[in-house]
């Protein structure tokens, strides 16, 4: 009995010598673990250049960003772009202030507004830092609750590892270990406390529990092939082309072989050395990704550096006219394209080359801008004026005033030419209305003019058949005041004939009246006179200068009126004189007879008057 004991005694000794050095070296695991995971942290960011972002784009991006729960990742980008961000909307503030000190405002009287990108990026910003503050007191009430929950588990394998009773206890013992794996992290001061008196509560049961022995034995068999399968996906690492890839797998991998139970004790140190050396190569891999990756960004330095230099001669560029500008943007875009196919740049450099790249950039822009800008109020004036040719063109469109409008219509065309350009958007349509009003006339007078024309010509034909018709009774002296009357009424019915035609149709058509009034029976020349006249008003009727001819007329009639009956007045106050005379007699009879002549002729002309004035 006493040597069964001893036996007993020995094998729980070396049980829980096992129990012991594997507590360590899996200290040590844990460890190792923490601290690649730590230092890959710093270098899982991905280099990413944010310095030639517009301001809306940073603020999008932080808009993006609020939403990701990767708070690491997060605090990466934001100690990136806020002090882009700043920058930027410190130069507008600035620019803000010049323009209202310019304006007259004094600089305490300014309060500086910003855009909606303002609004976008400050209210975000805001949203990720309370995000990341319930975050992360969620994270420490879970740290407390987890350690409430652990040292509940510690107080449970207590009791079990001190129980005498054996029945279902190694089951009772994997329960609370899947428990405590189960639990998530608790506050660092009581980490290591609690991890050590788990493993010592751990080492204390299987100590105490040597009647388990074969099932521990068996259990740790499976972790030992649990890992040793970790291993192999450790090894296959190596065969993964993007490091970071393997780096975040790797880290995966270190936690599941933290929190697999013991293994073996021949086997602890082999597997472990297995596992770390798998380890170390992705390390090590990840040191040589690092290391090519700085030489790169010196490359991308320097010749970054030299575009920097270049670009800075667009920083003086004027000019007037477009083309020269459009030249010079495809010229500085050459410049970008370049820029952007380099890649990034070591962190300590990149803001300076960064900022003095980009500055020349949109300065240069800003340059082009402004002159733009310029030009487009120049076509708004322009728009203007020619708006208002427009709408005069179209006032003028249905005018039958065809000389007067046609006058009006080219001056306005050729002030049209002598206007600038207009904005592109609007030159076709409002050259287009223009054209269309102006178009509208000219058509509708060429329409018109070929109507008349037509209608002239045919008139001209019906006033020759008239003329023939008076010539044939001239020539037949079949002529009378019927047939006169007729004829003349209808000649003045007829409208206007071609301009180049008048003075020869209407010479015709007095000349065939004359002589057909000359074979008229018995007529006399008062008759023959006053038909003339009415045959020449009747024509008058129709001449486009009729109003002008007919007041001419009148006043040549009164004048003739006024001069005979001067003419009367004084041969009348002569007859007075002739009673002295011896031959009084017979000068009284010649003026008498020139006073009847002349009274006859007077009446002729009043005659003439009245029947001039019922045109």
């Amino acid at each position: 009995m006493e040597m069964e004991r001893d036996k007993s005694e020995e094998q729980d000794h070396a049980h829980h010598t096992d129990l012991v050095h594997h507590g360590s070296t899996l200290q040590s695991e844990v460890d190792l673990s923490e601290r690649d995971e730590s230092n890959d942290d710093h270098h899982d960011d991905d280099q990413v250049d944010y310095s030639d972002c517009s301001k809306q784009q940073l603020a999008e991006l932080v808009k993006e960003i609020s939403k990701d729960d990767n708070f690491k990742k997060v605090d990466h980008i934001l100690r990136e772009i806020k002090p882009l961000f700043d920058d930027i909307r410190e130069k507008e503030r600035a620019e803000a202030l010049m323009k209202f000190i310019a304006s007259g405002g004094i600089e305490q009287d300014f309060d500086f507004k910003g855009d909606e990108a303002d609004m976008i990026f400050d209210a975000n910003f805001k949203l990720i830092k309370d995000r990341k503050a319930q975050f992360f007191k969620q994270q420490e009430e879970n740290k407390h609750e987890n350690y409430q929950k652990k040292l509940a588990l510690l107080e449970k394998l207590r009791v079990l590892s001190d129980s005498e009773d054996t029945t279902d206890q190694f089951e009772s013992y994997k329960e609370i270990q899947r428990e405590w794996k189960a639990i998530g992290g608790v506050p660092g001061a009581h980490a290591k406390s609690l991890w050590a008196n788990y493993h010592a509560l751990t080492d204390r049961f299987y100590d105490n529990q040597s009647i388990y022995f074969e099932l521990k034995e068996l259990d740790r068999r499976k972790n030992l092939e649990a890992k040793l399968e970790l291993c192999v996906r450790a090894e296959n690492l190596a065969d993964v082309d993007h490091i970071k890839d393997a780096i975040r797998e790797l880290n995966e991998l270190h936690h599941e072989f933290k929190h697999l139970g013991p293994v073996p004790k021949d086997d602890k140190e082999a597997v472990w050395q297995r596992f770390k050396l798998a380890s170390d190569a992705v390390y090590a891999r990840r040191d040589a990704y690092m290391q090519n990756l700085q030489q790169e960004l010196h490359v991308n330095l320097e010749s970054k550096a030299t575009l920097s230099d270049e670009v800075q001669v667009f920083i003086d560029f004027r000019s007037d006219r477009i083309k020269e500008w459009n030249q010079k943007t495809k010229e500085i875009l050459e410049l970008q394209k370049k820029w952007e196919v380099i890649g990034g740049l070591p962190r300590a450099k990149a803001k300076d080359v960064n900022k003095k790249f980009w500055s020349a950039f949109k300065t240069f822009f800003n340059n082009k801008n402004a002159f733009f800008k310029r030009l487009d109020e120049e076509r708004e004036q322009n728009l203007q004026l020619k708006n208002e040719l427009v709408k005069k063109a179209i006032e003028l469109k249905e005018s039958n005033d065809w000389e007067r409008t046609s006058n009006e219509l080219k001056s306005l065309q050729q002030k049209w030419k002598d206007i600038g350009p207009v904005p592109e958007k609007l030159r076709e349509k409002i050259f287009k209305e223009f054209k269309e009003a102006c178009d509208h006339f000219f058509e509708h007078r060429r329409t018109q003019h070929d109507k008349v024309d037509n209608e002239q010509q045919e008139n001209l034909k019906l006033k020759e058949e008239i003329c023939t018709a008076l010539e044939n009774h001239a020539e037949a002296k079949t002529g009378s005041h019927e047939i006169l009357r007729d004829l003349n009424a209808r000649f003045g019915e007829i409208g206007f004939v071609p301009r180049k035609d008048i003075n020869t149709i209407r010479t015709r058509y007095h000349q065939a009246v004359e002589n057909f009034i000359d074979t008229i029976p018995g007529i006399t020349e008062d008759e023959k006179e006053r038909i003339v006249l009415e045959t020449q008003l009747s024509d008058l009727r129709n001449d486009p200068m009729a109003d002008r001819k007919i007041y001419q007329k009148e006043q040549v009639i009164r004048k003739k009126i006024s001069k005979v009956e001067n003419d009367i007045a004084l041969w009348r106050n002569n007859l007075e004189f002739f009673g002295r005379s011896k031959n009084a007699e017979k000068f009284k009879d010649e003026f008498n007879e020139k006073i009847k002549e002349a009274s006859d002729h007077l009446k002729q002309l009043k005659d003439q008057l009245k029947l001039l004035r019922t045109i």
